[in-house]
């Protein structure tokens, strides 16, 4: 854990439970991808830094979620660095609330909001193309949130955030979650076509080929919209269908699950209706998902 491993000639990354990258620029300085899950990620990356001889300029955040951003306010007012997000996540890092109250859906309860789900704020800017060093290179994706940036160093290393998850992960938790079920599977696509030396996923081991891994990925989407079809071939509730996913699982439901699969789960709904292949009904002040009558 925080180890610093080498990915290419200037580019390493810090081995933790969100994965860091460092890069030593072409001027000669340091930046960093991600920053961290917590305070403690931050200070491991900047000992890391100093025993390279590496001040740190700035941090290019792949997106906005908590344990990606976690460490950003101490990296920030301990180096006076710059941090950049992808546009559509700069509210997240100024109101930091928004994250578990997306989730919840309302004002979250105080045992959503802990370092996990909710990070500390910090001042951000608009990550753009421009503002990467030079020999860096961008492709902006959804899916997985709003917009999720994947960055590849001058080594020809791509640091893929949460565009994939691992296999194990999925093994074991297989509702991975998502925002955006279709943004998803085009970013799976948009991944297979990218050529580099190295892949370095946030949450997976490092791989000379990402292509494998995606296909797991959305086999294991398309699994889970046959799953959900099938549940509500007999109309079901929300919770009717996260009940129902848990059983088959073989999983027992606790709050963060409750939160973070109950999202993914009403995103994936959202998009099997838009496709038309489920639909909704009232009936007796119940929201009732079911499959079209043709069906």
């Amino acid at each position: 854990m925080y180890e610093l491993i080498q990915a290419g000639e200037n580019t390493w990354y810090m081995d933790c439970p969100t994965k860091v990258g460092l890069v030593r620029t072409a001027s000669g300085h340091g930046v960093l991808i991600d920053g961290g899950s917590d305070k403690d990620a931050a200070k491991k990356v900047l000992r890391h830094m100093e025993a390279l001889g590496l001040s740190l300029d700035a941090v290019y955040c792949t997106h906005a979620h908590a344990d990606h951003i976690g460490g950003c306010r101490h990296l920030q007012n301990s180096t006076g660095c710059k941090i950049y997000v992808p546009e559509d996540e700069l509210a997240y890092p100024a109101q930091p609330i928004l994250e578990p109250a997306m989730l919840y859906g309302g004002r979250p309860p105080k045992v959503l909001c802990n370092k996990f789900l909710m990070a500390p704020s910090f001042e951000a800017e608009a990550l753009t193309a421009d503002v990467l060093p030079e020999g860096f290179r961008m492709e902006l994706v959804g899916g997985h949130c709003a917009a999720m940036a994947l960055l590849q160093t001058p080594d020809g290393v791509w640091f893929a955030g949460d565009a994939v998850a691992s296999e194990e992960t999925l093994q074991k938790y297989p509702v991975s979650y998502l925002m955006d079920v279709d943004g998803f599977l085009a970013a799976l696509d948009k991944v297979e076509t990218l050529t580099g030396t190295l892949f370095v996923p946030a949450h997976a081991p490092a791989s000379g080929d990402i292509t494998p891994l995606a296909e797991v990925n959305r086999r294991n989407t398309l699994e889970l919209c046959a799953m959900l079809k099938g549940i509500c071939a007999a109309p079901s509730t929300m919770e009717d269908i996260l009940k129902a996913v848990f059983d088959r699982l073989g999983h027992t439901l606790n709050w963060i699950q409750y939160v973070l699969v109950g999202c993914t789960l009403r995103s994936y709904l959202a998009c099997l209706m838009d496709k038309g292949e489920l639909v909704t009904d009232v009936a007796d002040n119940r929201l009732l998902w079911k499959l079209p009558e043709e069906a």
